[in-house]
């Protein structure tokens, strides 16, 4: 039996090596465009988590039993891209730990471009701020039912930090300014360790 047939993580200096060494591996990468546009890993395609079908994906693959590594920022939706993939069939899908980030702190190399869109957690952070700020002032100054406004979002922060799930992030990732690319990877992004 393969390694990778049981196997359900790889930290990303393992993977790296058997990338160089020709092993056969099919890099998936499930975050925004946006994000990946900022960095991505050389060699991943980008499919979303959103717009992950695994059906079409095996057919797009046609065949190959190559081992699937799955990578987003730092691990959450590439878990439930798994999840997804193996519901639908796909087999050998292994998480790379830690992400693109983690692939960034491992000093690997990474193709780097410009994007004019922020992380998605930083939309996450801004708009949870937002919404509790403004929420806590109209409770001070216009109606103490106001009050709602933070309790719901620290309800949905607590409820995102137990379960690994948050619902912000997925309805932003929907978003147009998440949708499209700024940056065409082929043309402006360049190859580059850190």
């Amino acid at each position: 039996m393969n390694q990778t047939q049981t196997e359900t993580a790889v930290n990303p200096r393992e993977l790296q090596r058997r990338i160089a060494t020709g092993q056969p591996a099919f890099l998936l990468d499930v975050r925004t465009p946006g994000e990946y546009a900022t960095a991505h890993v050389p060699g991943a395609k980008l499919i979303p988590l959103d717009e992950l079908d695994p059906a079409a994906f095996c057919r797009e693959r046609n065949g190959d039993s190559s081992p699937v590594y799955v990578l987003c920022q730092s691990g959450g939706r590439a878990r439930r891209a798994i999840e997804k993939l193996k519901n639908g069939g796909v087999q050998c899908c292994v998480l790379v730990e830690g992400g693109t980030q983690g692939w960034i702190d491992a000093g690997l190399p990474v193709n780097l471009g410009k994007s004019r869109v922020l992380p998605l957690m930083r939309q996450v952070q801004i708009t949870v701020g937002s919404l509790a700020a403004t929420g806590a002032l109209l409770a001070l100054t216009v109606n103490k039912l106001f009050a709602i406004i933070p309790l719901a979002v620290g309800c949905g922060l607590l409820f995102a930090g137990l379960t690994g799930i948050c619902g912000l992030a997925l309805l932003l990732a929907k978003m147009p300014w998440n949708k499209s690319s700024f940056c065409n990877p082929d043309s402006c992004c360049a190859t580059e360790s850190k």
